[in-house]
């Protein structure tokens, strides 16, 4: 990752610089020229980096020479950082005492040392790194590398569609040798619980086949309970369990002892028929699994357990009746599937086909491998290009200790900023469902992302995610369903070897149990990119040698208890050393109070506290003046947030949503003019605000919100003026708002007035408004032209609904609470009653929910040919006790494929599929639970 922090070094310089000229503030003591010598040196080392990273694969002085450059850029790297966060406290600091005192960047009195000793020791710092860099100079000269004159930057690619390539070429016969073995062989099996395994090399297709007949019809039909885990290489029984138990019930259990889960497990378990599976399986000791196989067996006869593995030991170990042993795709197959990705959206070429073929054998019928070569060919257009891929020296490297030439063959084609965003992936465990936010936060914190003019340095990382996930790097990718945006993602293990392999051990993932002393040296002696997995009922890992690391996490799956325990304590002293830190991640820890020596780390750029019981955090939280994320989601007991927050100027996302105790906002969040994320915010009662807390008007100001927004307390909203003041249309970036008015304090007039003054900008995509007091609806609901999602909830005043049908693009609508609706007639249409197809109400609807409504009578639309709804795919009423019937043009003309009638007595009365009159109406609808 040499490239990475010499592209970050050579940037802080300009940094330095910039901010040099800006305060008109000389550089002494040589430092400018030792300055100017260390950007000239870095320089031309980054000018031949693509060859030497190239040649380490095969020359191992060449891998030492990159260690010791690495090594020396890491020192430059930090002492520069330190740099730039003391000027920057200087600069924000001197605007909020309002002193036009010059601050001399060795006089910051962060450094916290006397001035001519900095003065002194930076100097010398900087000239002792220049003289080892002359050293890694004259050795890089004596290998001849080639040099790369290109520019070091990243196209922003086209839209390209995705390839679904989840139906794996020839496995079809190996997919219903598993099925039957899973459901007609176990048919009438009279006891025991049976085990399969799938056996085979990395990226085979061992978890895609599993999943294919994990999902399929006759899988589902079988069993009446399926449950999916991925194991992976770092064994955890306790974990295991509660993964099994999140499974069943949706949610992460509040549970620690592996006896306690295990119990439940089997209540749940017990007399069901359940398909199990543990995929990515590498423990051979079987004590482990011995107490949950025995809970497990309390499931009904033909219970299964499927196994992946890449050891035919483990499958042994695990009892399996049958062992399916995938090998690799035939010639044909590895064609079909490499002709599906690398000639998508192509036309014919035989001279390409020709080379393809050729390629597609290299592949040695290895499916991640096919995926990976024809994800990369799929961008190149030449023959020559082609050529290139076929005739590269990879192909003979062997594949040990992470090579894998066709994953080489890709990463070398990646544009440099790209490569290191790949590399620092490594820094997650196995087998992690990565949070595609989350990562372009850390991409962030450590500089990796290259800005580009107009466009949010957010949208850079979600163009880099969304390039390599095309060139299969990444798996199992989660996108939005509107924007396209990627959500989450996961690496396949193998290509987590790879990232491994090229990071040489600068990220590594441990586990921290009893026998973590032993492995400390070996283990994270050179880690950058520090991950601590920390096993149930261990002490907080306060562990020493943590001075150099720049990632640090605590990955623990704890939520927010109400007891806090003495293991759960952070030592201040810990903190202290942490003096080159950039991303902290402490959630789900079960911390109770974080020590106030977080504000010495001046560099942080990334804090993760979320799911920990906090009451309070230090004031010193506020002295990390280069924060940029600050995460405090599911902090249930949190009462407030420091009150000099104003000072966090480099913020741009502060997540303080599932904060139910946090009911106000220091007045300072209004100076974050940066914020991108604000998940929540809160206005007080006006005779409690003074100037300590949040009013609407401390919205104004920021303009550059995206993504979620939800306000609360909008019920103290005092009038109209007050609500204008927020200049919600000016929000043009926002794209879901949630619009709370408990407590309902104010009359109903009033708060129609503040709504309607609440005006939001046509761009919004999804609208929640919460127990509104007013007695209508805004007007300007029907301007929301690009509005997906409606939800009106416990707005009990209201006895008509706004007229809905003309909204565009609204695809699901929900009613919930509405008190005062008794009547649902053709208003709310919106006008749009006549026959004519082009001019639908409710033109793209396909999810209509309505819960809750108990005095809602009657659903009537007058005209039954008019043109309604010609989309609608999932009708659901909950809890609606007085209506009475639905109307037929809804049922029976409409695409209906979901209907589902909870707690509705009348209604049951009718569509019962027993006795129910109206049965008929509805029969044919495919998926129909009326209870």
């Amino acid at each position: 990752m040499s490239d990475a922090i010499i592209t970050v070094i050579l940037t802080q310089v300009s940094t330095i610089l910039e901010k040099q000229i800006r305060r008109e503030l000389g550089l002494i003591c040589g430092v400018e020229k030792n300055l100017k010598k260390l950007e000239s040196e870095f320089g031309s080392i980054k000018a031949v980096l693509v060859d030497a990273e190239k040649r380490q694969v095969k020359e191992e002085s060449v891998k030492i020479w990159l260690e010791r450059l690495k090594d020396v850029s890491y020192e430059t790297e930090d002492i520069l950082s330190e740099w730039i966060a003391a000027l920057e406290k200087a600069e924000i600091e001197g605007q909020f005492s309002h002193s036009r005192k010059v601050f001399s960047l060795f006089t910051v009195p962060c450094f916290g040392f006397n001035t001519v000793v900095v003065r002194r020791e930076t100097s010398l710092k900087i000239k002792k790194i220049n003289e080892r860099l002359v050293d890694i100079a004259i050795e890089k000269d004596r290998y001849k590398f080639n040099e790369f004159s290109g520019i070091d930057c990243f196209n922003r690619p086209k839209s390209v569609s995705y390839i679904d390539v989840s139906e794996v070429e020839g496995r079809d016969i190996d997919k219903k040798t598993l099925i039957s073995k899973l459901v007609s062989e176990n048919r009438n099996q009279e006891k025991g619980m049976n085990v399969v395994s799938i056996v085979g090399l990395g990226g085979v297709g061992k978890t895609t086949l599993a999943q294919l007949v994990y999902r399929s019809s006759e899988v589902c039909e079988h069993f009446d309970r399926r449950i999916w885990v991925c194991v992976s290489d770092l064994f955890d029984e306790v974990r295991i369990a509660k993964a099994i138990l999140e499974d069943i019930e949706g949610s992460a259990p509040y549970l620690f002892e592996l006896e306690t889960v295990a119990r439940k497990i089997r209540n749940y378990v017990e007399g069901e028929k359940f398909l199990l599976v543990l995929d990515d399986v590498w423990t051979k000791d079987f004590g482990k699994w011995e107490h949950l196989f025995n809970s497990l067996k309390a499931g009904a006869a033909g219970s299964t357990i499927l196994v992946t593995t890449r050891n035919e030991s483990v499958a042994k170990v695990m009892g399996s009746s049958y062992q399916l042993r995938l090998g690799s795709l035939s010639d044909v197959d590895s064609w079909t599937l490499f002709e599906k990705i690398a000639f998508f959206e192509r036309r014919s070429d035989q001279r390409l086909e020709d080379l393809g073929k050729m390629i597609a054998k290299k592949c040695k019928g290895l499916p991640l491998a096919i995926k990976t070569i024809g994800s990369l060919l799929r961008f190149k257009n030449t023959l020559d290009e082609w050529k290139d891929v076929l005739d590269s020296d990879f192909w003979v490297l062997e594949e040990a200790e992470g090579i894998f030439p066709p994953l080489m063959l890709s990463y070398y084609d990646l544009p440099s900023p790209i490569k290191r965003c790949f590399l620092f992936c490594a820094f997650f465990p196995k087998d992690h469902v990565i949070e595609a936010s989350n990562l372009i936060q850390l991409w962030m914190a450590h500089g990796y992302l290259i800005s580009s003019e107009n466009v949010d340095i957010e949208v850079i990382g979600q163009e880099y995610l969304q390039n390599l996930a095309m060139r299969s790097f990444f798996q199992e990718i989660v996108k939005d369903k509107n924007s396209g945006k990627i959500l989450s993602l996961k690496m396949h293990d193998m290509i987590h070897d790879f990232a491994n392999y090229l990071n040489k051990n600068e990220c590594s993932v441990i586990e921290f149990n009893t026998s973590f002393q032993r492995k400390l040296e070996s283990s994270y002696k050179r880690a950058r990119h520090l991950t601590l997995i920390r096993a149930e009922d261990t002490q907080f890992p306060n562990i020493p040698n943590v001075e150099k690391l720049h990632t640090f996490w605590v990955q623990s799956f704890h939520d927010s208890p109400t007891i806090i325990s003495q293991l759960d304590r952070v030592d201040p002293d810990f903190i202290r050393h942490l003096v080159s830190l950039k991303a902290l991640d402490l959630s789900r820890n079960r911390i109770g109070e974080l020590p106030k020596d977080i504000g010495n780390l001046i560099k942080l750029k990334y804090l993760n506290l979320s799911h920990n019981p906090f009451w309070e955090l230090p004031e010193t939280l506020c002295d990390l003046y280069s924060l940029q994320t600050l995460k405090l989601s599911s902090c249930d007991h949190l009462l407030s947030l420091p009150s000099r927050v104003s000072k966090l100027v480099n913020l741009r996302h502060l997540e303080i949503d599932r904060t139910d105790c946090l009911k106000t906002l220091p007045k300072g969040i209004s100076n974050l003019k940066n914020l991108r994320i604000l998940t929540k915010f809160v206005i007080d009662r006006v005779n409690d605000r003074g100037d300590a807390t949040c009013g609407l008007e401390d919205l104004k100001n920021l303009n550059n919100l995206r993504g979620c927004l939800k306000i609360e307390g909008l019920g103290y909203a005092v009038d109209a003026n007050e609500a204008r003041k927020a200049e919600l249309r000016k929000k043009i970036h926002l794209s879901d708002l949630e619009m709370d008015f408990s407590p309902s304090i104010q009359s109903g007039t009033n708060q129609d007035k503040v709504i309607e003054a609440l005006e939001v900008h046509e761009n919004l995509q999804s609208l929640q408004i919460s127990s509104y007091g007013g007695d209508k609806f805004p007007d300007w609901i029907m301007k929301l032209t690009n509005l997906k999602k409606l939800f009106l909830q416990d707005c009990q005043n209201c006895t008509n609904l706004p007229f809905l049908g003309g909204l565009p693009s609204l695809v699901t609508l929900h009613f919930e609470g509405m008190k005062g609706i008794t009547f649902l007639g053709p208003d709310f249409l919106g006008g749009h009653l006549n026959e004519d197809e082009d001019s639908a109400a409710f033109p793209n609807l396909k999810k209509l929910k309505i819960s809750n409504m108990e005095r809602w009578e009657e659903w009537t639309l007058m005209n039954e040919n008019i043109n309604i709804m010609p989309r609608l795919r999932c009708l659901k009423i909950s809890h609606c006790s007085k209506v009475k019937a639905l109307p037929i043009v809804l049922l029976q003309r409409l695409p209906i494929r979901k209907l589902r009638i909870d707690e509705c007595p009348l209604l049951q009365q009718h569509y019962n599929k027993e006795t129910g009159e109206h049965w008929s109406k509805i029969s044919h609808i495919s998926k129909i639970r009326v209870s």
